[in-house]
C-alpha cells in the first residue's frame, strides 16, 4: 500500500545508536522512493489548468513534427540556410536560385513577414496545408493540389537501368542555359539559373544536346528531394525519367536518407511512375502562386 510513511521502530534504551542510525536510514530511503516513484494517481496533474495527465505508459515524444512539415520553412531554416533569404517568420530561397517561399505559420504576419521579401508585381510559390485563401496584397496566380510522396521502397525498385554510364552527365554552371531552355519547354517546375546549386543535377544527352534532366532540389534533415524531372517532348517514350531518377535516388539513399518529392495531382503519368518507383503518397498539398501587389 502507498500510505503514509512507516514509523520508526519502538528502541530499548539498550539498541544502541547503531539500531537507531538504521532505522533512519530505512525512513529516508522510503521517503525517497515515495518522490522518486509515485503510484499512478499521483502522475495526474490539475485538469482545470488546461495540463494533459502525464501517463506513464508508454514513451514521452516531444518535437513530434515531421521533417517534411512545413518542408519549406524546415529547408530554409536548416540545411539550406545558406540559400535563404529572410525577413522576420518568412523565407525564400534567392530570386535566382528557386521562386519558392515560406513561412513559419500561414498567418496575417507570415504573409506580411513574405511581403517584406518581395517587390511589388513579383512572385512566389507557396506549398499549404490547404486551398489559399485570398489575403489583401496577394494575387493568385495559379492554384492546384499537389501530393507531397515520399519512397518508402527497399531499394529493389531501383536496380540499373540500360543505359550506360556514360550516356548520364553531371550538370552545372556550363550547362545551366540548356537546362532553363528544356525546363521552359516541359515545366517541371520552378528553374532559374542557379537552381542547380540546390543539389546534383544529371542529364541524358543526344548528338550532343541535352534531352533530359533530374536533380535534387529542397533538403531538410534525413531528406532530399527528387525535382526537375524532364524530358523533351520529341525523345519520351525510352525510360529517361525512369532512369534519371534511379541514379538520383541511389545517390541520395548512399548518403543514408530518404527520397521525397512533389507534383501536380493531375500529372497522373508521373505519379504512376513515381508509384512504380516506390514512392507513396505522404499527404496532399496545395500548391500556391502567388504575386505580391
Amino acid at each position: 500500500m502507498w500510505g503514509q510513511p512507516p514509523r520508526l521502530p519502538a528502541l530499548s534504551a539498550a539498541a544502541g545508536s547503531a539500531q537507531r542510525s538504521e532505522a533512519r536510514s530505512r525512513l529516508d530511503f522510503a521517503r525517497k522512493f515515495r518522490i522518486a516513484y509515485p503510484p499512478n494517481a499521483k502522475l495526474l496533474c490539475r485538469r482545470n489548468r488546461g495540463i494533459t495527465p502525464i501517463k506513464k505508459k508508454g514513451r514521452l515524444r516531444f518535437g513530434t513534427m515531421h521533417p517534411l512539415d512545413n518542408v519549406v520553412w524546415t529547408a530554409l531554416t536548416t540545411r539550406q540556410a545558406n540559400l535563404a533569404e529572410s525577413f522576420d517568420q518568412a523565407r525564400r530561397f534567392a530570386p535566382e536560385i528557386s521562386a519558392i517561399g515560406g513561412f513559419l505559420e500561414p498567418t496575417s504576419r507570415g504573409y506580411e513577414s513574405l511581403a517584406g521579401l518581395l517587390s511589388p508585381g513579383k512572385t512566389v510559390n507557396l506549398a499549404l496545408d490547404v486551398p489559399y485563401q485570398p489575403r489583401p496584397g496577394w494575387n493568385l496566380i495559379l492554384g492546384t493540389p499537389m501530393p507531397q510522396m515520399v519512397y518508402e521502397g527497399n531499394g529493389g525498385s531501383l536496380a540499373p537501368q540500360s543505359v550506360s554510364d556514360q550516356e548520364i552527365v553531371t550538370l552545372g554552371p556550363a550547362d545551366v542555359q540548356e537546362m532553363m531552355e528544356l525546363t521552359s519547354l516541359t515545366k517541371p517546375g520552378p528553374f532559374s539559373k542557379r537552381t542547380h546549386e540546390m543539389g546534383a543535377y544529371l542529364g541524358i544527352r543526344s548528338h550532343g544536346k541535352l534531352i533530359a534532366m533530374a536533380g535534387e532540389r529542397m533538403k531538410v534533415p534525413g531528406h532530399t528531394e527528387v525535382s526537375a524531372v524532364c524530358t523533351h517532348p520529341e525523345h519520351t517514350g525510352h525510360g529517361y525519367a525512369r532512369i534519371l531518377m534511379t541514379e538520383v535516388m541511389q545517390r541520395i539513399r548512399g548518403r543514408g536518407e530518404t527520397p521525397f518529392l512533389h507534383v501536380r495531382e493531375d500529372n497522373v503519368r508521373a505519379i504512376e511512375l513515381y508509384q512504380r518507383l516506390g514512392f507513396a503518397r505522404r499527404v496532399l498539398l496545395h500548391l500556391a502562386v502567388l504575386r505580391k501587389v
